[in-house]
């Protein structure tokens, strides 16, 4: 037995319109300030007052939000005592919007401590609305949630199938500013949620045509939202592939792409999609050498040439390689500023952070602890992997 979960999904150029359909009395918004100074925030609190809402900010969230942050607004919330709270943004702001709630509603819990086990009883005092403003994380659709313990240099995986939001408005025009950088790093994150969403060892029949359509369109229009930042087509397909890939892999899990960019955004705060999107083609040709099966398929949908589970494997890693290279992304660790003194440093680190991710136990190849270090020595290195 297996369990699909998905919020109420509201989509297309003018979705965030629908905040004016909402019941309720006060609403917080959880975002951060350059969200603010670019007027999204206002524009949301243009629309809740029009619904009658009432609304405050919280804006203070960080790219990879500490648990620090995380208490600090829910005592924010549980002071303004709201029955909506929006979620704002991108990954970390949504990240953080769903722990806040947590807190909020669960005041003796600690952030470190949301686990998908334990019932949370959530939905007393409020619910959850996630916009983002990137295309890449699927934030708006997943329970998951990614929280930085800073003492300890660690992004911890956390979150509950009650946390999921209730609405989720995936509006592309909230995403037409975004920089070639950083519209490259959240669609790579995208593209590493379709293709470990479908390897998963938890992988299903329902996750599996999310993640393969959403991979389709990563392919065909991360290129052009990168190169022509006003392709409105492309920033909406984006859109929708982000989301789509999203619910795919929130209904199945991600894999060791997460697992050693998580451990390598802890240690050298690496920004996330960039991170995991650069261990993709490792980690999928690490997997291959021992089960391709599912890479093959996911090439053959692609129209990758697939004469075998092998050289599909292999096609579907020199395509994500060649789509790194067209975004300007880096292919290996020493691209990313990292010296090998500085990896041999923080490597015991890196590899019990990875052996502590959940993913990596859903991987089709589990690695031992000797393996994930040839891993990051190989990805440092830039070499195909062998083993």
């Amino acid at each position: 037995m297996w369990y699909f979960d998905s919020p109420k999904i509201v989509f297309g150029e003018g979705a965030l319109v629908h905040l004016q359909e909402i019941e309720g009395h006060r609403a917080f918004i959880v975002s951060d300030e350059n969200l603010v100074e670019l007027g999204f925030v206002q524009t949301a609190r243009d629309h809740l007052t029009k619904a009658g809402v009432e609304s405050t900010v919280f804006s203070q969230v960080e790219p990879d939000p500490s648990l620090e942050t995380v208490v600090r607004g829910a005592q924010a919330m549980a002071d303004y005592e709201p029955d909506w709270i929006v979620g704002l943004g991108g990954g970390s702001c949504m990240d953080a919007a769903k722990a806040m709630w947590v807190l909020y509603e669960r005041p003796d819990m600690k952030p470190e401590g949301i686990n998908p086990i334990e019932e949370l009883g959530l939905r007393q005092k409020a619910r959850l609305i996630a916009i983002p403003t990137t295309a890449g994380t699927g934030a708006e659709v997943t329970w998951m949630m990614v929280l930085t313990d800073t003492k300890e240099d660690r992004k911890l995986g956390l979150g509950s199938r009650e946390n999921m939001a209730d609405v989720a408005i995936v509006d592309p025009v909230l995403s037409k500013g975004m920089p070639p950088r950083l519209t490259a790093d959240t669609g790579l994150d995208a593209l590493t949620h379709a293709v470990e969403g479908y390897a998963s060892t938890w992988g299903n029949d329902f996750s599996d045509g999310l993640c393969l359509k959403a991979a389709d369109m990563v392919f065909r229009y991360l290129p052009r939202a990168y190169e022509d930042g006003s392709d409105e087509e492309a920033r909406e397909r984006m859109a929708n592939a982000a989301t789509l890939a999203g619910l795919g892999f929130g209904n199945s899990m991600a894999a060791l792409a997460h697992s050693m960019g998580h451990a390598l955004g802890g240690v050298f705060h690496t920004p996330h999609g960039r991170a995991v999107g650069l261990f993709l083609p490792y980690t999928v040709e690490y997997a291959a050498c021992e089960n391709p099966s599912r890479y093959a398929e996911m090439a053959r949908y692609l129209g990758l040439p697939t004469p075998s589970e092998a050289e599909g494997a292999s096609s579907l890693v020199r395509s994500i390689r060649g789509l790194l290279e067209r975004v300007g992304q880096p292919t290996s660790l020493r691209e990313v500023e990292i010296d090998r003194d500085g990896l041999e440093e923080g490597m015991e680190k890196l590899i019990e952070n990875s052996e502590n991710e959940a993913t990596t136990v859903v991987h089709p190849r589990i690695p031992s602890a000797e393996e994930l270090e040839r891993l990051f020595v190989y990805a440092y290195e830039g070499r195909e992997i062998d083993f």
